[in-house]
């Protein structure tokens, strides 16, 4: 059975969310990158976009972010997750086209340190440092 995206439109998020609530949490979880609740009022609200990878089931959800900077806007994937990544993970292309569509001059992506391995035509180009004050 073959995988498609579909972006959801803002009007039907609150039937939706319930299928990927969980995905997008636990993205949000292992990394701490975002707020959770923030997130989630912003997709709510229309000010973030929910993208899930169909087949006969809800095999990943995104969320996404336009964010205007001092030059063209960028495209933030602000959390991702799914199960067997090798059946969605090429759907990143409509996504991306998306954002070219939107004026966006780049995607940027907020994740753990292993999505270098799988989208190696993206580069670090920041890096986050923590120390843990106990």
């Amino acid at each position: 059975m073959s995988v498609d995206l579909v972006c959801v439109h803002p009007l039907d998020i609150v039937k939706v969310w319930p299928l990927a609530r969980g995905l997008i949490k636990s993205a949000i979880d292992r990394t701490g990158l975002s707020e959770f609740e923030q997130v989630e009022r912003q997709v709510m609200s229309g000010d973030q976009l929910l993208w899930l990878a169909l087949s006969d089931h809800v095999e990943a959800a995104a969320t996404t972010h336009l964010v205007k900077t001092s030059g063209r806007p960028i495209l933030i994937v602000t959390a991702c997750a799914g199960t067997q990544r090798e059946r969605w993970i090429g759907l990143r292309q409509k996504v991306e086209a998306y954002a070219r569509a939107e004026g966006c001059s780049r995607v940027r992506l907020y994740g753990r340190r292993g999505w270098e391995r799988v989208l190696p035509d993206y580069r670090v180009e920041y890096v986050i440092m923590d120390k843990e004050l106990i």
